[in-house]
């Protein structure tokens, strides 16, 4: 790991796996670790973070392929924990953080957590990590789904490089697909958590049409979570009023929640 900065933000780099992992630190407080989701950076999360450092020692850091980390020959869920290991492997804090996540980010804390009890001293997750009770993405949503990854990547194209995600549609897509695997079994995960979880939900991920996928999406969202709340009681959801981008609209609501988010996993639920 290699290291730059001044007493502000620290920017520190962690190899492994073949790619290059770039990290920033900053802030004051109790340690914490926000892991991005699929087609997330840094950058996209300034605001988040600028919040959070306020009395935080905040650790941010870009996935494989995202931002200013590494394009990488392959992309999966597991290659992402790999990076979050690899991370958390290199810092050096004084206690165990809180490890918040959003989105796919989510469903790597909860998976990080479950395997390394002692590292953790807490999980916040947003919008993500979703028991759900059948998959997201079926048959007749394919062309669209397919569709939203062309999007993402295109867009992605006229970026800043802080911004930009290197994967292809097709690779946006099929880790897509490969969430909904991931989902389906993220109930034995959390029964190796012990302590409390936060959660902090959209109560419109797909939106609020009344066509279309919108409506399922939505229904099949919150079922996901009644459902793991019946399954775990040390599990707490706050709902905002939002779709999947609750994390860039409501950074200010996500950062006061994340602040009272002080009960270490291992303790009794809130």
């Amino acid at each position: 790991m290699t290291a730059t900065g001044d007493s502000t933000t620290r920017h520190l780099t962690v190899r492994h796996d073949g790619v290059t992992i770039q990290v920033s630190r900053g802030g004051r407080g109790r340690p914490l670790i926000l892991c991005p989701g699929l087609n997330c950076t840094q950058a996209d999360l300034h605001e988040l973070i600028d919040l959070l450092r306020r009395d935080h020692d905040v650790v941010a850091f870009d996935l494989r392929g995202h931002g200013l980390s590494s394009a990488a020959e392959r992309y999966s869920f597991d290659a992402f924990l790999g990076d979050l290991r690899a991370v958390m492997t290199e810092l050096d804090l004084p206690s165990a953080p809180l490890l918040v996540g959003y989105s796919l980010g989510a469903d790597l804390a909860v998976h990080y957590a479950a395997e390394c009890h002692d590292g953790v001293a807490g999980l916040v997750l947003i919008d993500g990590a979703n028991p759900l009770p059948e998959p997201f993405v079926t048959d007749i949503d394919l062309v669209e789904f397919r569709e939203m990854a062309r999007h993402t990547a295109e867009r992605s194209e006229g970026s800043d490089r802080a911004r930009q995600v290197l994967l292809s549609a097709e690779e946006v897509f099929e880790l897509g697909l490969e969430m909904d695997v991931v989902r389906a079994g993220i109930l034995e995960r959390y029964r190796k958590v012990d302590g409390a979880v936060r959660m902090i939900m959209s109560s419109a991920i797909a939106g609020r049409g009344s066509a279309g996928r919108a409506p399922r999406h939505n229904r099949l969202w919150r079922a996901g979570v009644q459902r793991l709340v019946r399954e775990r009681a040390n599990v707490s959801v706050s709902w905002l009023d939002a779709d999947h981008r609750l994390v860039f609209t409501h950074a200010p609501d996500i950062a006061e929640i994340v602040r009272s988010a002080h009960q270490p996993v291992g303790g009794p639920a809130s």
